[in-house]
């Protein structure tokens, strides 16, 4: 029994690193993998590739989708390789917390105590700037200021340094559909969508075990979708707020 859990192990590790990899060579590279029993839709980018977060178009509508994002990149001769919900947000489709889109800051940074997900401290903030991609805890992020082109604030966070959030049971029975992202080896941006339904605990040991993320952060629940170009999914039973996702020209 160890040493086949020993082997299934060295399988993960190896499978992990391989997509890593593949992610290097290429902008973007999706995967439909499992782990501890559990399955999941697996993107890879390079924590310096064109990562973006998206909310309204150019007449200030929500895009709320993947195919009006999408509609509205090809018009500038550019197209979605991979994108997922990107935080959770209000009934208005407005960021519950900080979000920066192209410099601008367009919600501000909450710190605020309270029920459910989101605040479940600590919190986070994914962010892409000039030395690319980066995920930190909410009052870190305000310590040291990173520049921010992009930024996205959700909560939980999954992974703190290396640590899986304290406050995850190894027993919950809570299990939803989740997605989240981390920045992970060889500095790599990890997407991840659970496709069953998965505890806390379990889906930051996808970061934390699977691809040696030092922190993560979980972006939403339940409504968690995906698009992937290479998987040809492109998941939108219900409007979303915020959007993060790779862009890739298109080819002519």
């Amino acid at each position: 029994m160890l040493k086949q859990s020993f082997k299934r192990a060295i399988f993960f590790s190896v499978a992990a690193v391989s997509l890593l990899l593949m992610a290097t060579a290429a902008r973007a590279q999706c995967e439909v993998t499992s782990f501890e029993n559990n399955k999941y839709t697996v993107c890879v980018a390079s924590a310096r590739g064109d990562i973006r977060v998206f909310l309204r178009d150019g007449a200030g509508e929500y895009y709320g989708s993947f195919s009006n994002l999408n509609r509205d990149l090809e018009k500038r001769g550019e197209t979605l390789a991979f994108a997922m919900n990107g935080g959770m947000y209000h009934a208005d489709y407005r960021p519950v917390g900080l979000y920066v889109e192209n410099s601008v800051e367009r919600a501000k940074v909450s710190t605020a105590r309270g029920p459910g997900n989101f605040h479940l401290q600590p919190n986070g903030v994914f962010f892409v700037g000039r030395n690319g991609a980066g995920v930190m805890e909410t009052r870190a992020f305000l310590r040291q200021k990173p520049p921010a082109t992009f930024a996205t604030q959700s909560g939980p966070m999954l992974v703190i340094n290396g640590a899986i959030h304290p406050k995850f049971s190894v027993d919950s029975d809570s299990r939803k559909i989740r997605n989240g992202v981390g920045v992970c080896a060889n500095a790599q941006a990890v997407f991840a969508i659970s496709d069953n339904p998965v505890t806390f605990h379990e889906f930051a040991r996808l970061f934390r075990d699977r691809y040696k993320c030092a922190n993560a952060l979980f972006l939403d629940g339940s409504i968690s979708a995906l698009y992937s170009k290479q998987l040809n999914r492109s998941d939108g039973w219900r409007p979303m707020g915020p959007i993060v996702g790779v862009v890739e020209k298109t080819k002519k």
